[in-house]
């Protein structure tokens, strides 16, 4: 997913959200629930760019099908470093529909899940926000 890699890579936010499908299914590596739509989905996204810090992608791999993609990275959160993979689907229009992250080691998460819940008021009324923003334009 060159597109995804590149405005993530770019701190490109409107393009990372420009990717997503409305119905986007995110499945954090801390929680237990996912997240649906892509007001949340965005408002996670963005947080989680500023609270990583020396992100870099390693390697990127794709299904045969060219709508399955994995991309491997590294991080660190405070001082732990962390290492993960962003699995991600595109749907027939080649939008993300599907998004999970997986990270290690279990410090790594802990410090991602601390970092991320302190922020959870914020990203919540940014996604509320944004879904009456979405709402009005639509009338």
């Amino acid at each position: 997913m060159r597109a995804f890699r590149e405005a993530v890579e770019a701190r490109d936010l409107d393009a990372v959200e420009a990717l997503l499908a409305p119905d986007v299914v995110f499945t954090s590596p801390v929680v237990f629930k996912p997240y649906h739509g892509k007001a949340i989905t965005a408002a996670i996204l963005r947080t989680v760019i500023q609270v990583f810090q020396d992100f870099r992608y390693d390697r990127e791999l794709a299904g045969a099908d060219g709508r399955d993609h994995a991309l491997v990275f590294t991080t660190r959160v405070g001082d732990r470093e962390i290492n993960g993979c962003d699995f991600i689907h595109v749907n027939e229009d080649g939008l993300i529909d599907e998004f999970m992250v997986m990270v290690r080691p279990l410090s790594g998460a802990q410090a991602l899940a601390e970092a991320m819940g302190a922020q959870f008021d914020r990203i919540t009324k940014e996604a509320q926000e944004a879904e009456e923003a979405a709402k009005t334009k639509a009338r």
